[in-house]
């Protein structure tokens, strides 16, 4: 399926989230539990504070990759973090699992992250719903080119002024291709799914087929998230 925006364009696409956003807070009140409550508000704070950081980043911190990589946990690992962590205390499990269930979903929102960086270099306007390179052209620096400044120094400039001059983007695309970049970032992507395999491992024993079933699907996930190509 195309993505929405290209169907109906942006506009109606970000007034079908809000919708989307509306009902599922009238449906989470309806819970009455304030632990979840809280969590999945959390995650709408933390999504405006990685929109901030994004935003407002200073020279220095556009070229750290821990920087970046607490923005990305704020915008979007955080959503999958906190979720999976409200369904488990919802299912009634303890804290421990609900932790398990946490980093779980941490840990797929980083790697689902980190290869939506690399479907930025590799893929194509029609398959990813928006045009290739956006992240370079909105000027920002994402993994494959932080661990591409490594190799070219040069590369560090272009990303402290976003991409701003006349070729930057071209060049900084040159910069990646040459360097281990993808590469590099396609294996932490690996990493941060391993880890969240790890996690699921570690749950309690599945109590029914049924919850059996829904752990091989959440498996299922770590590895799809690697070979997804939008």
């Amino acid at each position: 399926m195309r993505a929405l925006n290209i169907e109906v364009g942006n506009k109606l696409a970000i007034l079908a989230g809000d919708f989307l956003l509306a009902r599922a807070s009238v449906t989470l009140a309806s819970l009455r539990d304030t632990d979840v409550i809280m969590l999945l508000s959390t995650v709408i704070e933390h999504l405006v504070t990685g929109e901030v950081m994004q935003m407002t980043a200073r020279p220095e911190e556009l070229l750290s990759f821990e920087y970046y990589t607490r923005k990305t946990h704020l915008k979007t690992a955080s959503l999958m973090a906190q979720s999976s962590k409200a369904v488990a205390l919802l299912g009634g499990e303890g804290e421990e699992t609900a932790l398990l269930a946490y980093e779980y979903g941490r840990h797929l929102g980083l790697a689902f992250q980190y290869v939506d960086d690399v479907l930025d270099f590799t893929g194509t306007a029609r398959s990813l719903g928006k045009p290739a390179l956006n992240d370079l052209r909105s000027g920002l620096a994402t993994a494959p080119v932080l661990y591409a400044a490594r190799q070219f120094p040069a590369l560090a400039k272009l990303v402290q002024r976003r991409f701003k001059e006349e070729g930057d983007v071209e060049q900084a695309r040159l910069w990646v291709a040459d360097s281990q970049g993808i590469e590099e970032t396609r294996a932490l992507a690996a990493e941060h799914a391993a880890h969240a395999r790890a996690a699921l491992d570690a749950f309690p024993p599945a109590a029914s087929e049924r919850a059996q079933l829904a752990r091989s699907g959440l498996a299922e996930l770590t590895h799809r998230v690697l070979r997804r190509s939008k």
